[in-house]
């Protein structure tokens, strides 16, 4: 039998959707599964999205589309950084892509050598680290304390910079955690990263759109321009328009990495989805006041998921301001016996413990860098909330 390339062992599939595929399959035997561990709106499309779209094939926009991008998207993403963001991009200085997780692996893939280290706040979004493993690359881990907020700590960064440093990931709004990272942390941070000049920055900002409590979302370029030219602003449609099915992420940086990241895209994608671009033009371009309207949306899901976690004895949940993940610790859970008999000695064992006994999907902090912890994901309604909480409760109250 031919061999795999060793590149791939240790990599296998992201715990959040092999979590979503088990919970799928046991619906498809006519269980009823409460499924929150999938990072994905229920909202749907908007309506001038879609129609953008549909309009487009009409029109005939069915060609090979410009592998970096059409013109009229990366002239939205461009008036995008600059109307909320206050960055300055040109066109060469944009990249489309089949969404921010080929945005995040061109750019490892296109500057990571054997021996370079990826520097990844923790918890961190669980691609991150199996991208640069696939790229030869270490991952080098900056726990982020629970009792702290999840904030990431500039002096806690500095410690883990080294000469072999090629990257610096930061994600905030952070998946799984949901934590915001003040402007004046990012200011400590960004401090930071200015003595070392050899070392990339990737802000992933993919849930800029959905913060909470009046916070005030920044991004490291905008909080200190001279580092414009070694950041990377990772962005897309997914999240803030409920367009996870189309694809669609985009990025400015230096001319230098996107030049080098459309070289890599070039041999694996190329061009991206015709049709998805000009909904992607609509969703940017068009009417932008229902986001608000969602996010208050998504913080009363929070503030219930949030009371009603806390209100069961054995977890401790933060009370996150962005995203729509909360990420619970249950340590005080460990190395007990469900009412099924099931040991738990790890965040694994809970998670699959609660799917198997209680019908519920989740994600194991293991998945992210830091146990024992699980992650929710409120990206659903109020009554799915409220049932898949109730059975949470019930699961926690059975062990022994």
């Amino acid at each position: 039998m031919p061999g795999l390339a060793d590149r791939l062992n240790g990599i296998s599939i992201s715990a959040s959707a092999a979590m979503t595929d088990k919970a799928t399959a046991l619906k498809a035997e006519g269980i009823k599964v409460i499924s929150l561990s999938s990072g994905e709106p229920d909202f749907p499309t908007p309506p001038h999205v879609v129609e953008a779209a549909v309009a487009a094939v009409r029109a005939g926009d069915t060609k090979y589309p410009p592998q970096a991008g059409k013109p009229a998207l990366k002239k939205a993403v461009r008036n995008k950084f600059l109307r909320e963001n206050n960055l300055d991009y040109a066109l060469d200085e944009i990249l489309i892509a089949n969404g921010g997780k080929q945005i995040i692996f061109d750019a490892i893939m296109a500057t990571c050598n054997p021996g370079d280290e990826v520097v990844l706040p923790t918890p961190y979004w669980i691609s991150y680290a199996d991208q640069a493993r696939l790229a030869g690359a270490s991952v080098v881990q900056v726990p982020c304390k629970a009792e702290n907020g999840f904030r990431l700590a500039a002096d806690d960064l500095e410690a883990a910079i080294t000469e072999r440093t090629k990257w610096v990931i930061l994600n905030f709004p952070n998946n799984p955690s949901g934590t915001c990272c003040p402007r004046e942390d990012m200011e400590a941070i960004a401090a930071v990263l200015l003595k070392y000049p050899n070392v990339w920055v990737m802000t992933d900002d993919i849930y800029e759109r959905l913060v909470y409590d009046a916070f005030e979302f920044c991004t490291i370029a905008q909080v200190e321009p001279r580092l414009k030219e070694r950041v990377l602003t990772v962005n897309g449609v997914s999240k803030a328009y409920a367009m996870t099915g189309w694809r669609v992420g985009y990025c400015g940086g230096s001319k230098k990495l996107i030049a080098a990241m459309n070289n890599m895209q070039g041999q694996s994608t190329s061009g991206i989805n015709t049709l998805a671009q000009a909904a992607a033009v609509a969703a940017l371009e068009g009417p932008q006041d229902f986001l608000k309207d969602r996010a208050r949306e998504y913080q009363t899901r929070r503030d219930l998921v949030v009371g009603l976690l806390n209100a069961i004895p054995g977890i401790q949940c933060h009370k996150p301001q962005g995203a729509f993940y909360v990420y619970a610790d249950i340590s005080a859970c460990m190395n007990k016996v469900s009412a099924a008999g099931k040991t738990i000695a790890t965040d694994t064992d809970f998670v699959m413990g609660l799917l198997e006994e209680q019908q519920v999907a989740t994600v194991q902090g293991t998945a992210y860098g830091m146990s024992p912890f699980f992650r929710v994901s409120y990206a659903t309604d109020v009554e799915t909330l409220r049932e898949g909480c109730d059975r949470i409760a019930k699961f926690v109250a059975g062990l022994k």
